[in-house]
């Protein structure tokens, strides 16, 4: 397992590797941020920004997702994927938000995940990205790149990964190294051929060395 020091200087290697890393859903609002956070399930960010590209013009509050049957909505997300049970959950979740919120996105994790469709991750990445609240989301290139380093246990659960990297992160880097974990597992340490020989955290990687001894 990595080590304080070691993980520090996997924090500032990818500070140096990624300094502008960010949220790449594009939105105006916490509202819209929610919408395609929700709609990334399970898919790209390139898609959702595409189908959101449109969809964004069409439905600017919850009251917009409301007006419509669910036979509409679903037609409008439909290239991507889960769209029947994201289009649900996205007119549900617009329903609480006007009952319960007046319609405005509560800045507060535990009341997000409250609503349909809306777990520990979208949550996370609505309080951080719109609201500037410390916290870490963990999506599949987060998961990916804390194990191949050996920071978390291969067996770990998901919010085992969000408790080891808030255990073993500075609260202030909370947001930043979340976006460039989620950059470094996106553009270099790829799922399938990640990029382990010009790699910087080769050395203190337990997977980059694994698979570089078998090339040798």
């Amino acid at each position: 397992m990595l080590t304080k020091a070691q993980w520090h200087y996997c924090l500032d290697e990818m500070e140096r590797m990624f300094p502008d890393a960010h949220c790449e859903l594009v939105h105006e609002n916490p509202f819209e941020l929610l919408v395609a956070t929700l709609l990334s399930a399970q898919c790209t960010d390139v898609l959702v920004n595409k189908v959101t590209k449109t969809l964004f013009q069409k439905y600017k509050k919850p009251e917009d997702y409301l007006m419509v049957s669910i036979e509409e909505l679903q037609s409008d997300i439909r290239s991507i994927g889960l769209y029947r049970n994201k289009a649900k959950n996205i007119q549900a979740l617009s329903k609480q938000l006007i009952e319960l919120y007046g319609g405005e996105v509560p800045a507060n994790r535990d009341l997000l995940t409250t609503f349909p469709g809306v777990g520990r991750k979208t949550a996370n990445v609505v309080v951080s990205v719109a609201f500037d609240i410390p916290a870490i989301a963990v999506d599949t290139h987060v998961e990916r790149v804390t194990k191949r380093l050996g920071l978390c246990r291969w067996k770990d659960t998901v919010l085992q990964v969000e408790e080891t990297l808030m255990k073993k992160t500075p609260m202030e880097l909370w947001s930043k190294a979340h976006h460039q974990l989620i950059f470094f597992g996106r553009y270099h340490c790829k799922a399938q051929n990640p990029n382990c020989p010009e790699c910087p955290l080769l050395a203190v990687c337990r997977e980059g060395k694994k698979r570089m001894s078998k090339i040798v």
